[in-house]
């Protein structure tokens, strides 16, 4: 099945260069470039790719309003948004990620974890580059006092493993293969882990856990 991708970024020779490294895979398909982002909007709003590649800085809108037009809480039928910048601002990335983006990755990150971001967020799943994951989620405030049963949702210690390896940036078959289990239960778990958070994607669910310090840095 050929994953449709949309582009979004005001520099040609950007958008030239993401579609020579995407259509360069037999599994993707670039299906419209947007030139700023309230072109983002409308045609992703009118063709429904299955992954939208964002700018941050972008004329009219800018990728983050975009990410919040197509992905939102308040979006009734979200599409899936990664974030693609020069720009690593803690700000930048907090806002995508909030804003309902899947995935938020810089553009010197190679061809290859561009690919995989793509892949990921079709596949339902969240990818950040390396190098922005555990830095961004360490920095996040936790709420004051113990991390005790007062800020834990009733997870199972099955569940509790499956959240950890998340923070930590797991892919579903690293999970798999680290508690021995199916492909099929790690989502299943990440089903229900995401029901009980309130949570809308792993990216979500990562940031629950290291607000709560369910997992931490040592």
């Amino acid at each position: 099945m050929t994953i449709r991708v949309l582009l979004a970024d005001d520099q040609a020779m950007v958008r030239g260069g993401l579609r020579m490294i995407l259509e360069d895979q037999p599994d993707i398909r670039v299906v419209a470039e947007a030139v700023d982002g309230v072109d983002a909007v409308e045609q992703a709003r009118r063709l429904r790719p299955d992954v939208c590649l964002v700018d941050i800085r972008m004329p009219r809108l800018d990728g983050l309003q975009v990410t919040r037009a197509l992905a939102g809480p308040d979006v009734a039928d979200p599409l899936r948004v990664v974030v693609v910048t020069t720009f690593d601002l803690d700000e930048y990335v907090h806002g995508a990620l909030r804003g309902g983006a899947v995935g938020f990755i810089l553009k010197d990150a190679g061809p290859a974890l561009l690919v995989e971001a793509v892949r990921a967020a079709d596949n339902g799943e969240a990818l950040v580059s390396p190098s922005l994951t555990l830095r961004l989620l360490r920095h996040l405030n936790p709420p004051p006092g113990p991390a005790d049963g007062r800020y834990r949702p009733a997870l199972s210690e099955r569940e509790l493993e499956v959240v950890r390896a998340i923070a930590r940036g797991r892919t579903n078959q690293d999970i798999a293969a680290e508690l021995f289990i199916s492909l099929s239960t790690v989502k299943s778990h990440l089903a229900g882990i995401q029901r009980k958070l309130g949570a809308r994607n792993r990216v979500e669910v990562a940031a629950w856990a290291w607000e709560n310090r369910i997992v931490t840095s040592g």
